[in-house]
């Protein structure tokens, strides 16, 4: 019997859309001024919600009516590489795709740092970045929004989801969200990346259809009758804002919960005991004190940060 989650969509035949600008990168181009926006699936090879959306706005023929579109399936290896027997291993091939975009000035000696200098110009060229992402675990949506201003803006424009999460990333590595000018806050340049929900769950394709159709329509460079019928959801009545202040990771793979935790769970008192590491309790820093993305429900290996501690705003 396997321990891995159901799988509740088909997952997309890619190598239709391999030949492009790049591989597996497409650019639509129309000839009035205006943005260049980029939407971006499979940074996470497993992670898959995103890639039935790109697939179904390449297959409608979406194009611009102003600037510039930018589709990506960024690690398609990964994403060829998956195994319904070990869903998870497709993440990655050799390293996270997603740590790697500040050594990029390094030789490449991964698939990972292969690729993302393919896709390094495009990006470079987007004014406006969407990346499509999931979870691990089940947990409500997440717009990452950076720890700019800028960031928070947009995901409010945007309108969904309920939850937006300002962060500062990984000490792993830098995103591709906050690479460039993403992460300048003198620059126009602006991204987002949405975790859609758990990674194999309909509900996460619908998340990530609605998400797109709202970005591409506050983008400008589609009207919002040019998506595909359906994709837009209710608005949620309100939005909340969740500032992360630390980010608990164990040092050898040794952290024990003390109980299993939801996404964005608030925990009333400082001082609570979360779980303890080689055997050190790990507490909540302050009252009210939210639990962003807790992964300590699952196998650990050593540095793996497994929950973010946040503030609402």
């Amino acid at each position: 019997m396997s321990d891995n989650p159901p799988i509740e969509f088909e997952f997309p035949s890619l190598r239709r859309w391999e030949a492009g600008a790049a591989p597996y990168i497409h650019v639509k181009e129309s000839g009035k001024p205006g943005p260049t926006v980029m939407v971006t699936a499979l940074t996470h090879g497993n992670e898959v919600s995103g890639a039935v959306v790109v697939d179904a706005l390449l297959a409608a023929g979406l194009a611009p009516r102003h600037g510039t579109l930018i589709f990506s399936f960024n690690n398609i290896d990964a994403y060829h590489s998956f195994d319904a027997r070990t869903p998870f291993k497709s993440r990655m091939v050799d390293e996270d795709f997603n740590r790697v975009w500040g050594r990029l000035d390094q030789p490449p000696t991964t698939t990972e740092m292969k690729r993302a200098l393919i896709v390094k110009p495009f990006v470079e060229r987007a004014d406006l970045l969407l990346d499509l992402h999931s979870m691990h675990d089940d947990c409500v949506p997440l717009m990452l929004a950076g720890p700019l201003d800028k960031g928070v803006a947009l995901a409010r424009r945007v309108g969904t989801p309920v939850d937006i999460i300002r962060d500062a990333g990984h000490a792993a590595g830098m995103r591709m969200r906050d690479y460039g000018g993403f992460g300048d806050p003198k620059s126009p340049k602006n991204a987002l990346l949405i975790e859609t929900g758990q990674h194999w769950r309909a509900s996460s394709v619908a998340v990530a259809k609605d998400v797109t159709a709202r970005f591409l329509a506050e983008s400008g460079v589609v009207d919002a009758a040019d998506l595909p019928a359906g994709w837009r959801q209710s608005t949620p009545a309100q939005q909340r804002v969740v500032e992360v202040t630390h980010a608990v990771a164990t040092k050898r793979g040794n952290y024990q919960s003390v109980r299993p935790f939801e996404g964005q769970e608030v925990i009333d008192k400082a001082g609570t005991v979360l779980g303890h590491d080689d055997g050190e309790p790990v507490t909540t820093p302050y009252d009210k004190c939210v639990l962003v993305m807790p992964s300590s429900n699952r196998p650990l290996r050593a540095g793996v940060t497994v929950v973010r501690l946040g503030r609402l705003a």
